[in-house]
C-alpha cells in the first residue's frame, strides 16, 4: 500500500524534516560543546611542564580551584616546533598537584596516567 501526498504536503513534509534536522544538529552541538569540548576549561593556575626527550613538545599543567567543588588539574600540549595552538589533553578532578614524566618521545605520563601525544587525551568526564 502507499501513500500519495500532494504536492503541498510533500513540500511540508520536506520543511519538516530539514527544520527537525536544524533543531537536533543544534542539540547535538549544544551537549558537545557543554559536556565535552576540552577548550572550554578553565585556564588554572601554572603548577609545572615538562619538555618531550626531542624537545617537540611541553606538556604544562594547571590547577583549577573552582569555589564550590575540588581542585582539578589540566594538562596542556604545547607543540615546540611548529604554530599550532596548544591542545587540552589532560583534565582530572580531586586533584591539586601534577607530576609529568616522559617514557619516550612520544609516551608522556601525568599523574600515573599514560598518553600518546599529540592524538590521546584523558579527560574524567568521560572516561
Amino acid at each position: 500500500m502507499t501513500v500519495k501526498l500532494s504536492g503541498n504536503r510533500k513540500r511540508l513534509l520536506k520543511i519538516v524534516m530539514i527544520v527537525g534536522f536544524f533543531i537536533m544538529s543544534a542539540i547535538g552541538y549544544g551537549v558537545y560543546w557543554a559536556f565535552y569540548d576540552m577548550n572550554r576549561l578553565p585556564t588554572g593556575e601554572y603548577l609545572t611542564e615538562s619538555t618531550s626527550p626531542d624537545g617537540k613538545y611541553t606538556v604544562k599543567a594547571y590547577v583549577s580551584s573552582p569555589s564550590l567543588s575540588a581542585d582539578a588539574v589540566r594538562g596542556e600540549l604545547v607543540f615546540n616546533e611548529s604554530k599550532r595552538k596548544p591542545k587540552n589533553i589532560y583534565w582530572n578532578y580531586r586533584e591539586s598537584t601534577a607530576e609529568i614524566v616522559w617514557q619516550d618521545e612520544r609516551t608522556v605520563v601525568i599523574n600515573g596516567l599514560s598518553l600518546q601525544v599529540p592524538n590521546e587525551k584523558f579527560d574524567w568526564r568521560h572516561d
